[in-house]
C-alpha cells in the first residue's frame, strides 16, 4: 500500500499556470488532496508567490505570457531553492522537455494531461522529498562521493553539493546499487515509480546533470546498449 503523507497547513502547492480553467482545475484536485493552493498567472508574480508562500512543490507551466517564461521561472527558482518542481508543456516538445530537466525541474508533465495524475506525481515526489528512508544508513561511500540518505545530502570532500530532488534520489539510487549494470527502465522504476510514464532519455539529462555537478568524484560508466554502473 503506498503510504500516506500528511497533509498540513504547510502543506502548500504554488501553481503559476496562465489558462484559468487548468489553474482552477488543478486546484480543485490538489486541494481535494489536502493540499493548500496558490496561483500566479505570469512569471513574476509566481516568483513572488513561491517567495511569499515557502511552497513544498511548485508546479509551472513553460509557456506563461510576459517577460519570465516557465523555462526562466524554473531557472530563477533553482538559483537559490530547491524546491521541487514539475514543469507544463502543450506540446511533446523534447526541446522543452530537455531544457527544463537541464535547469532543475524534478518531472515534466504534457497537456493535455489527467488532473489526477499531477496528484499522483506531486505526491510521488513529496514521499521522495520528506519522507524518510526504509532502511537509512548513515553514509555511502562512492568513490569521492558522499550520500547521506537520512539528511539527504551528498558531499564531494567536505563542500555539499546542491541537488535538486530528483537528482539525489537518482545519486542515492545509483549509490544503493553499486556495481550492476541498470537499465534506463529499470532507473525509471526505481527513481521515479513503476507507473511513471515519459522517455527513457530522461534519465539520460538527469545523469548529464550528475555529472557536471559532481565532476569526475562521480565514477558512474556509461553500459552501452543497457544504461549506467556506478563503479
Amino acid at each position: 500500500m503506498t503510504p500516506l503523507i500528511a497533509m498540513t497547513s504547510e502543506s502548500s502547492i504554488v501553481v503559476v499556470e496562465d489558462d484559468a480553467s487548468i489553474a482552477d482545475l488543478l486546484d480543485m484536485y490538489l486541494r481535494q488532496s489536502g493540499f493548500r493552493v496558490y496561483q500566479a498567472l505570469d512569471g513574476a508574480t509566481g516568483l513572488t508567490a513561491v517567495s511569499r508562500h515557502d511552497p513544498k512543490l511548485v508546479i509551472i507551466d513553460i509557456g506563461l505570457p510576459g517577460d519570465l517564461d516557465g523555462l526562466d521561472v524554473c531557472r530563477r527558482l533553482r538559483s537559490g531553492s530547491d524546491v521541487p518542481i514539475i514543469m507544463l508543456t502543450a506540446r511533446d516538445n523534447e526541446i522543452d522537455r530537455v531544457l527544463g530537466l537541464e535547469l532543475g525541474a524534478d518531472d515534466y508533465v504534457t497537456k493535455p494531461f489527467s488532473p489526477r495524475e499531477i496528484v499522483a506525481r506531486v505526491k510521488a515526489i513529496l514521499r521522495r522529498a520528506e519522507g524518510p528512508p526504509k532502511d537509512p544508513s548513515p553514509v555511502l561511500e562512492r568513490g569521492g562521493v558522499s550520500v547521506d540518505l537520512a539528511r539527504r545530502e551528498a558531499r564531494v570532500g567536505d563542500a555539499v553539493v546542491a541537488l535538486a530532488t530528483r537528482e539525489f534520489d537518482l545519486l542515492a539510487y545509483f549509490a544503493e546499487n553499486p556495481g550492476l549494470a541498470l537499465s534506463r527502465r529499470q532507473i525509471l522504476d526505481g527513481v521515479w515509480g513503476a507507473g511513471w510514464v515519459g522517455d527513457e532519455r530522461t534519465v539520460d539529462v538527469h545523469v548529464r546533470q550528475l555529472r557536471k555537478k559532481l565532476g569526475d568524484s562521480f565514477n558512474l560508466a556509461t553500459v552501452w546498449g543497457v544504461g549506467y554502473r556506478l563503479d
